[in-house]
């Protein structure tokens, strides 16, 4: 996934779980939630308390490794049906494909997000409506908590998740206005230093796997913090909160 994001093709697929993907799945993608919950489920030796960093990680991978190779599957399939010569239900397919692996991808970080923070018993929202009908995509210790004035501003967190953050992690400064200080997550190695710089000056805290913080200068890494790190800061909210 990240290599894609820098234009190197990568063919990934385990043949060794398709007969069990077709037997749970049958020969349709399931919906992203049910997907991710298989994914984490193929790997019993990882511990999401003792190394966040890691096991993220490694539910990625092996999501995207099971759904490129299911996603051969299917396509093998409809390829084989033919397209009785419609260019125009060719393109559609082929657009389908495009977009179920970008929109896929998204999710898929936000639910092993998801589960991490369950795993930490970390209170949250996700995708709570907050002003202006925005809907960040995570907000701690929750909604209720944000919308209650006398709860205390300081005390609350919130966490947006982009994949890929080009130029949509200005998105997130318009969300939850009640946080002064936001945090995103991505994926995307080796964001330009302006635009890391600029994040910096907007009060936006970059969140990073740790394995990815080497593709970025030593400058850039002194503002950079792990999963670990924004993990430690949303728990220690929540103990002040004495939740």
């Amino acid at each position: 996934m990240i290599l894609e994001q820098i234009g190197v093709q990568v063919e990934v697929e385990e043949d060794n779980y398709l007969d069990g993907m077709l037997k749970k799945f049958g020969a349709a993608f399931p919906n992203t939630r049910d997907f991710s919950d298989y994914a984490r489920s193929t790997l019993d030796d990882i511990n999401a308390v003792e190394d966040p960093d890691l096991t993220l990680m490694s539910w990625l991978e092996r999501e995207e490794i099971l759904f490129r190779t299911l996603e051969k599957y299917i396509i093998a399939e409809r390829v084989s049906a033919g397209f009785q010569h419609d260019v125009d239900s060719f393109l559609t397919f082929s657009l389908s494909v495009q977009n179920r692996r970008k929109s896929r991808a998204g999710y898929s970080l936000e639910n092993h997000l998801q589960q991490m923070f369950s795993s930490h018993n970390i209170l949250f929202s996700r995708g709570a409506i907050t002003e202006n009908r925005s809907k960040p995509d995570f907000v701690f210790p929750g909604i209720s908590m944000y919308h209650d004035n006398n709860f205390s501003s300081l005390l609350l967190t919130m966490l947006g998740v982009k994949t890929s953050c080009k130029d949509r992690w200005r998105q997130v400064l318009a969300e939850a206005d009640r946080i002064s200080n936001k945090h995103i997550v991505t994926l995307e190695p080796a964001i330009s230093e302006a635009q890391t710089n600029e994040m910096h000056a907007r009060s936006l805290q970059l969140v990073l796997p740790r394995s990815l913080h080497q593709t970025y200068t030593a400058q850039q890494q002194q503002n950079i913090i792990c999963i670990s790190d924004f993990l430690d800061i949303v728990k220690d909210k929540q103990r002040r909160a004495g939740l």
